[in-house]
């Protein structure tokens, strides 16, 4: 339509002429003229661009604050109190703030890779791959897309365990409800994953990510309500007297018969839950994306930094809240999903809408963590065939309420493959706790650590064995291995778990 506004309004014997040759079918004159019309007519000032010729930013201190907030609260956050629980009152929120402190230290490391190479003037990095690609070449940046990619991948994985959970803890609690406390309520999760999968498919098919922006808002006032619940609910819990408040040194070592936890898997437990608390604070990945919204001056690196700074700081105190009042409504026996711990299943009606509130936050935290994993297969696929009508052919369907539907054919069988690989994964192994430790520790060091540290050594021209070069390899280094033990406590705790279960049941 805006095309043809400008051929309207033409008067030149010059776009006239172009115009008729459109008419009897020459694309490239009409393309021609209208490429002209729109340079006379929108010539954009200096005050509407930015340096790169894009349309000038807007983003403040606050709204890259509140994209960060929105970025790292997520279902991550129920299960801080079954993390603390396994470490006790000293070591489980020293260890949050420690994970608080490193998250943030990368962060500001990472917002000077933003420009390169000069971190105020030089030229921008619109995404995180973009920037390691600048710093560190090709090689690292296709370790860096495995990597990312891989982690989306876990992510929808674990995305759907913990909304299926959430789906059949509203089950339950309305049957604990109904038939009492001691009520066989249970359910197999096999239905309630398949109904997320076929959600999943038909949203899937929306083209562009920018076409979901209001699942981002939808997603994000979801995740703050079930959080404040679940932290209301814990204070009213740890209010009562009748229960213990947990102990300094977390679950107890002892005879399992008389149901204490073994050594070994008390070791097994701290280390999934470093990774628990690893994935509740991931959000570097899209730190550069978020970066790209700011106006300057002053310049991105500073602003980015005091918006990570409030971002970082209102989120530990959250955690810090809801990991401690947990852990003191339960003590040990703190479940691995806050909100679908027994106790909680009185007021009944307010835990349903908490659960119900976390399903419609993964619903759309799920499209907004696969929509770039998409975009890289189907642009990766239209490069290499270019004349693919599979690939590039869109069909065309009226749907009887709206306008048209746009189906792509490859982009149908692709998606839908996609989805439905993750709901018999997450039916495999429907482990929250386990899953969410295995992806916080596969993507907490190389995404948080890793990459931001040597991009700023190579920015910087840190030199080698000098104490700055020191002492950010030692926290590389000892982040390397945190993320180690806990991957392996994730996956020792998968393997126990898959000695019990049989799919398909509850």
């Amino acid at each position: 339509m805006k095309a043809q506004a400008l051929w309207d309004t033409s008067t030149s014997s010059c776009g006239d002429e172009n115009l008729g040759r459109a008419e009897n079918g020459n694309a490239a004159a009409a393309d021609q003229f209208n490429k002209r019309n729109h340079a006379l007519n929108h010539i954009p000032t200096s005050k509407q661009l930015d340096d790169d010729g894009k349309t000038r930013r807007r983003g403040t201190v606050w709204t890259a604050s509140a994209h960060v907030i929105t970025a790292v609260i997520g279902s991550g956050v129920l299960s801080l109190a079954w993390s603390v629980a396994q470490m006790g009152w000293v070591v489980g929120p020293t260890v949050l703030l420690l994970f608080a402190l490193v998250t943030y230290y990368t962060a500001l490391l990472l917002t000077d890779c933003y420009r390169y190479p000069d971190p105020v003037s030089g030229k921008r990095n619109y995404t995180y791959m973009d920037a390691v690609q600048a710093n560190l070449g090709p090689r690292q940046v296709f370790i860096c897309g495995l990597i990312q990619y891989s982690n989306l991948l876990g992510t929808a994985i674990g995305y759907t365990i913990t909304a299926t959970i959430s789906m059949v803890a509203i089950k339950r609690s309305d049957c604990f409800h109904a038939d009492g406390d001691s009520a066989p309520c249970r359910e197999s999760n096999f239905i309630y994953m398949v109904f997320f999968g076929i959600v999943q498919v038909i949203l899937s098919q929306i083209p562009n990510f920018d076409r979901i922006w209001w699942l981002s808002i939808v997603a994000a006032i979801m995740s703050f309500s079930y959080s404040t619940i679940g932290l209301g609910l814990g204070l009213g819990k740890a209010s009562e007297g009748d229960h213990s408040h947990g102990t300094l040194t977390g679950v107890e070592v002892g005879d399992h018969s008389l149901g204490f936890a073994t050594r070994a898997q008390k070791i097994w437990d701290v280390c999934n839950a470093l990774g628990n608390i690893a994935f509740a604070y991931s959000f570097s990945m899209i730190l550069i994306e978020i970066q790209d919204t700011l106006k300057a001056p002053p310049a991105e690196n500073k602003t980015m930094k005091r918006a990570t700074l409030i971002g970082i700081l209102t989120t530990t105190i959250f955690y810090m809240s809801v990991g401690c009042v947990g852990y003191a409504a339960f003590g040990d026996a703190a479940p691995g999903n806050l909100l679908t711990g027994f106790g909680f299943y009185n007021p009944y009606w307010l835990v349903d809408f908490a659960n119900a509130c976390i399903v419609v936050h993964l619903v759309g935290a799920y499209q907004v963590y696969t929509q770039p994993l998409f975009a890289f297969v189907e642009d990766s696929m239209s490069r290499k065939f270019p004349k693919s009508n599979f690939i590039h052919k869109e069909l065309e369907m009226n749907l009887p309420l709206g306008g048209p539907l746009h189906i792509n054919l490859f982009r149908l069988v692709w998606r839908t493959s996609f989805v439905t690989f993750t709901t018999l994964v997450s039916l495999m192994v429907p482990f929250f706790n386990d899953v969410l430790g295995l992806i916080g520790a596969c993507a907490f060091w190389p995404l948080t650590v890793y990459f931001p540290v040597q991009m700023y050594i190579m920015q910087q021209s840190i030199q080698r064995w000098s104490s700055t070069w020191l002492a950010l390899q030692t926290l590389n280094t000892v982040c390397f291995f945190v993320s180690l033990a806990a991957a392996v406590g994730s996956i020792a705790g998968i393997l126990t778990d898959l000695k019990h279960y049989t799919p398909f049941k509850s």
